[in-house]
């Protein structure tokens, strides 16, 4: 019985030993591959390395779903992803980080990314104007609503049709400040006094 005991303890031992050592590779492993990947002396996006980059993310957040550093990777790992064009998954796990996360300020960032992808990877305008909206009314005041309210005012339009509209407006505004200062000119409004 005894025997059996110190067997079941020296096992424990093992295991435990062997969950720490995995979890400090696996953070040593993504601190790594972020350094090569986003030294100043890369030279241009190297696919490769961002996929093993990806790979390590994701390892991690299955390995250790519940440690204080998933939240961070899984923020990262979707910023990846969309940077590597990646809107599908980049989407996921947005999607994965503001349920978890709720109320964590990267959360409303997380919304606005995902809207922005739909917009502009997924060419899904409907579901774009969609998150947009969800963003503006959970964070109407967030850090990233006016540009929320931009985007929507542009969905779907070219850059030629914007810099169309942005020059009429110009215009128009320039034609009513001059109207404005007109009115203002002397004798026109005030009456003669006697």
């Amino acid at each position: 019985m005894r025997n059996y005991t110190i067997l079941l303890l020296v096992l424990a031992l093992a295991f435990l030993s062997g969950c720490g050592p995995s979890r400090e590779k696996s953070v040593a492993t993504i601190t790594s591959l972020e350094t090569r990947l986003f030294s100043p002396a890369a030279t241009g996006f190297d696919k490769v390395k961002a996929d093993s980059l990806q790979a390590a993310y994701a390892s991690f957040m299955k390995k250790f779903p519940e440690d204080s550093l998933t939240l961070k990777i899984n923020f990262k790992a979707a910023n990846l992803c969309m940077n590597m064009g990646d809107g599908k998954k980049a989407i996921e796990l947005f999607d994965k980080f503001i349920e978890k996360y709720p109320d964590n300020p990267k959360a409303a960032v997380s919304m606005f990314f995902k809207a922005y992808i739909y917009e502009n990877q997924i060419k899904n305008l409907d579901k774009a104007k969609e998150v947009y909206l969800q963003f503006i009314e959970k964070y109407p005041n967030g850090d990233f609503a006016n540009d929320a309210r931009l985007a929507l005012q542009n969905l779907g339009k070219s850059p030629e049709q914007m810099v169309r509209e942005f020059e009429e407006k110009r215009k128009a505004d320039s034609t009513r400040i001059a109207d404005s200062l007109l009115a203002l000119k002397p004798g026109k409004h005030l009456k003669k006094k006697k």
